[in-house]
């Protein structure tokens, strides 16, 4: 019996199907999903948000923000930022990744939020350059094996 997953933003719907489990980035830790699992509502921190299909493949997502709520037949996520792993642009989220660090290591800022930020700008960059290379190798094979690229 699978589990309907919805994984939505406030600009579009980014997945909506079947799937065998979902594993959900909670701000409690990560959450394992199966069919029938207990009602619960929870609040999202910047993760992997990674959807497993019937057929075995997986859909992965970079999450950041938002809710899920798990009823026995549906997850439901309502996420503040969300990407699929194949929309994200490594290069893009290197050097915001870099732009953080350097920022940080700078020495804090007067303003404590402005600290906050750029942590918080670290760690989504960060998630967005791991959810996007986890699935870079299985793209590259598909590459390789159909000999050239599939843009």
């Amino acid at each position: 019996m699978p589990i309907q997953v919805t994984i939505v933003t406030q600009e579009r719907e980014l997945f909506s199907g079947e799937a065998e489990s979902v594993l959900i980035p909670g701000v409690v830790g990560e959450m394992g999903v199966l069919p029938r699992h207990a009602p619960l509502l929870s609040l999202l921190t910047s993760g992997e948000l990674i959807v497993r299909k019937k057929d075995g493949t997986e859909e992965i997502f970079a999450v950041h923000g938002g809710v899920v709520e798990v009823m026995p037949e549906s997850v439901i996520v309502l996420a503040d930022v969300a990407e699929r792993s194949d929309e994200i642009d490594i290069d893009r989220a290197e050097r915001a990744r870099r732009r953080a660090e350097k920022m940080l290591k700078e020495g804090p800022p007067p303003d404590p939020g402005e600290a906050a930020a750029f942590e918080a700008a670290l760690r989504r960059a960060e998630v967005r350059i791991k959810v996007a290379r986890r699935m870079r190798p299985h793209r590259e094979s598909q590459i390789l094996r159909t000999g050239g690229d599939e843009d």
